[in-house]
């Protein structure tokens, strides 16, 4: 999978694409993170690199035991031995103390070994989880392919039951997740995209394996990223195996949100002098999960220029990178990409990019009865009790007045302007037209009450955009 030359980098996309497409979940030999390597050869590893980790684990201690070698490195007490023997071997460890148990070893660095570890360092920092190679990485993915996903009507319905959604919005996320295709979610800021974006994860059944790194050409690449990846807790249920090779953790699918702040540098990897290895870019460590982009639009590159950034990720299931040495290699695009934007999709003016979405789902402003639901619920949340005719003075005296459309953020962002207004006097926590009055006064930073024969002009919809539904 690793590529000098530019003829054979433009076959290996299809080449990874088919294999991430047709592998079979039943494989024989079993998969990589299920069986613990038993000695240097099963880690697929160079053992250069194994010696340059354990030297660098000793390096912290001088004196080091085999069990803190085996948590450091994610690795058996055999594989463990089997690199330091070799290390004692070229004299750069020594044996400082063997008990009664074959677990109880001690380790001490010579000073050959000392220098040589501080020499690896300045090369290197990681010190950590001995990585997987490529292709365990590459297969782990294909094995657990978002593709082989898919949601009913009743998963659908179970993941946002506290959630006040219109029916036909949930019918079409469920189609939408099935596709396993890039989805684009659109409409007026607050009216709830990215808590919606953020809460598809929710749909991805199932756990996958993640290596703690993996290696390419003696390179280390970092995937592993507490942000992102959530274990499996003890006891959790789960179809999958437990990971016997401790340099995998099983995790719930990841959902990763990236905003405002995406550049194109941020969809390479990063490496960091300082450090010597390679930071894994956000879309690699959703692999298997849901990306997120939000706020498309609002980035400091250009849309046009990020939207062509994806059309081979899309079309081909797999994304290429560059090591500062010059290697290029590729890795599987197998992720859920959604895409959440304020703009039309016809401001995106990429009609490329356009053809390439799987959906497109507009989510505006609520229905009178689902903003009421909303506004009760988190009324409840917050403790407060919201009789029907504030409810009536806020939709006739404060929305309908001043032309401003029932958006899901208003509710909660008013009710906690409220709630804090009763804290702040001792009063009863009663939601009342002065205390929705004062509030919209505050969110809205208007210096009247605004009336019904008065409306407030500067807050009104935008002239044509579809009603609420």
């Amino acid at each position: 999978m690793l590529d000098h030359h530019d003829d054979q980098a433009t076959r290996l996309p299809e080449a990874v694409a088919s294999m991430v497409r047709h592998v079979q979940v039943d494989q024989d030999p079993p998969p990589a993170w299920t069986v613990a390597p038993r000695t240097i050869a099963d880690t697929g590893l160079d053992v250069s690199l194994l010696l340059g980790l354990l030297l660098k684990a000793a390096y912290l201690h001088r004196s080091v035991s085999l069990t803190i070698l085996m948590d450091t490195l994610r690795l058996p007490a055999s594989v463990v031995n089997e690199i330091a023997a070799l290390g004692v071997r070229e004299r750069l460890l020594e044996v400082a103390h063997r008990g009664a148990s074959d677990i109880d070893v001690r380790f001490r660095l010579t000073d050959a070994g000392y220098a040589r570890a501080a020499e690896t360092i300045a090369r290197c920092s990681y010190t950590g989880a001995a990585p997987v190679t490529l292709q365990a990485y590459v297969d782990a993915i294909a094995l657990h392919s978002i593709h082989h996903t898919s949601v009913t009507q009743a998963n659908v319905a179970s993941a946002f039951q506290d959630l006040v959604v219109p029916g036909t919005l949930l019918e079409a996320i469920g189609m939408a997740l099935n596709t396993a295709r890039a989805l684009m979610i659109y409409g007026p800021p607050g009216s709830g995209k990215t808590y919606l974006a953020q809460r598809l994860g929710a749909l991805l059944p199932g756990a996958i394996p993640v290596p703690h790194a993996i290696t390419v050409a003696g390179e280390i690449i970092q995937v592993l990223d507490p942000l992102v990846h959530t274990p499996l807790a003890a006891g959790e249920a789960s179809a999958m195996p437990r990971a016997l090779d401790r340099r995998w953790v099983v995790c719930h699918r990841p959902v990763v949100l990236t905003g405002g702040e995406l550049t194109l540098s941020m969809l390479d990897l990063r490496y960091d002098n300082a450090s010597g290895f390679y930071q894994a870019p956000p879309h690699m460590k959703a692999n298997n999960g849901i990306y997120i982009v939000d706020d498309l639009g609002r980035q400091m590159v250009g849309v046009d220029q990020l939207l062509n950034r994806w059309i081979v990720p899309l079309d081909r299931g797999i994304d290429m990178f560059t090591l500062h040495s010059g290697v290029r290699f590729s890795v599987p695009f197998d992720v859920w990409p959604v895409f959440s934007t304020n703009l039309e999709p016809s401001q995106l003016s990429d009609d490329a990019f356009l053809r390439r979405l799987g959906s497109k789902l507009y989510v505006g402003p609520l229905s009178v009865d689902d903003y009421r639901e909303v506004c009760l619920r988190t009324a409840a949340d917050l403790g407060l009790v919201c009789p029907e005719p504030a409810f009536d003075f806020l939709l006739e005296s404060l929305h309908f007045s001043s032309d401003t459309p029932l958006l899901a953020c208003i509710p909660r962002d008013l009710l906690r302007l409220v709630a804090s207004h009763l804290r702040y006097h001792d009063d009863a926590p009663h939601v009342t037209e002065e205390g929705l009055c004062r509030a919209w006064q505050s969110y809205y930073g208007l210096r009247a009450r605004p009336e019904v024969s008065s409306p407030v002009t500067e807050h009104r919809w935008p002239a044509g955009h579809r009603a609420a539904g």
